[in-house]
């Protein structure tokens, strides 16, 4: 496969399914049910949306400190404001090209403080490591919480006999993939070893650092500031106010997981969120109206503040750039 072809392909797909979503979920709903969700939306409590986003926004700029922690102990102390604006021009990249947004990064941090793009990409890469094992942390525990009920919802959903599939291929991949990467000697495999070597390398780098403690404290701050964003959202409409913690937290979760592999959660956000809420007894229709006013708000920040970041940064930045 020829690499235009791959990057195609690598945006042509999470589209195309965000676009599928959208039309499965609006064709399968009935004129009622059309209603029903614009009139939540005409009901929503915006002010509740207006502080989760402002919640949101706190994250970006915890991760913006925490960032200096890491590039700290490579001889570079760069200003808030150029990691804040590198942060949400990222976001906005992230929107039309899944992970764009980390080359961009690097590629601001190069440009406006000077720091080798390798070196910024490197510690891009460790902190998505981090943030990666806070994913599997959340997702483990809202397993813990809701397994019974996860498990009777998928064991009456899926036939026996695909649920024996599925698993069967988990077990075939988790163990393919090793022996694959211990093994073969194909250009692909050369790429999924000095992918694990960066991993590995992220997080030894991670161990390493002199502020160690502060970095952790702002990692569990920025997740902390997303899930606060998330439960205030819920406080949007009447009819998810009061859903329990377990429901929040898987909910979250699999909406996480939508924002970090998709076009920003483009068409699954939504579709996914409603499909859980779905299982813990939430109307159809109050999922997707809620699931659509977190994702429009969210995306609508991202947008406003990654365009003012890409017209600021040469602005803020003009005395280095006549260097």
């Amino acid at each position: 496969m020829s690499r235009s072809l791959s990057k195609f392909l690598q945006i042509a797909i999470p589209l195309g399914l965000g676009v599928f979503l959208i039309w499965y979920i609006y064709q399968s709903f009935t004129p009622q049910q059309l209603e029903e969700t614009k009139k939540y939306f005409a009901d929503a409590d915006y002010g509740f949306v207006l502080l989760s986003v402002a919640l949101s926004v706190l994250s970006h700029l915890s991760r913006s400190y925490r960032w200096s922690f890491m590039l700290e102990p490579l001889g570079y102390k760069t200003k808030l404001a150029n990691n804040f604006m590198a942060i949400s021009v990222a976001y906005l990249m992230n929107i039309f090209i899944p992970k764009s947004g980390e080359v961009s990064r690097g590629i601001i941090l190069d440009k406006y403080e000077g720091v080798p793009f390798q070196k910024g990409f490197g510690t891009i890469i460790s902190e998505r490591v981090v943030d990666l094992i806070f994913l599997l942390f959340f997702t483990v525990l809202a397993l813990a919480i809701k397994f019974d009920v996860l498990y009777e919802y998928v064991v009456q959903s899926i036939p026996p006999s695909l649920l024996y599939v599925i698993i069967f291929g988990i077990v075939f991949v988790g163990i393919s993939i090793p022996l694959y990467i211990k093994f073969s000697k194909s250009n692909i495999n050369k790429k999924l070893k000095n992918f694990v070597i960066g991993l590995k390398e992220g997080i030894f780098s991670i161990l390493k650092m002199r502020r160690k403690a502060a970095f952790l404290v702002h990692t569990v701050i920025i997740w902390g500031l997303y899930l606060l964003s998330f439960y205030t959202a819920l406080h949007a409409l009447p009819d998810t106010t009061h859903i329990s913690f377990g429901t929040i937290i898987i909910t979250f979760v699999v909406g996480s997981f939508t924002f970090a592999f998709t076009n920003s959660g483009f068409g699954t956000y939504p579709a996914a969120v409603a499909g859980i809420l779905t299982v813990f007894g939430v109307a159809k229709t109050v999922g997707v109206a809620f699931g659509w006013i977190v994702w429009i708000s969210n995306i609508s920040s991202i947008v406003f503040f990654g365009v003012l970041s890409l017209l600021l940064l040469p602005l803020y930045n003009r005395k280095r750039l006549k260097l």
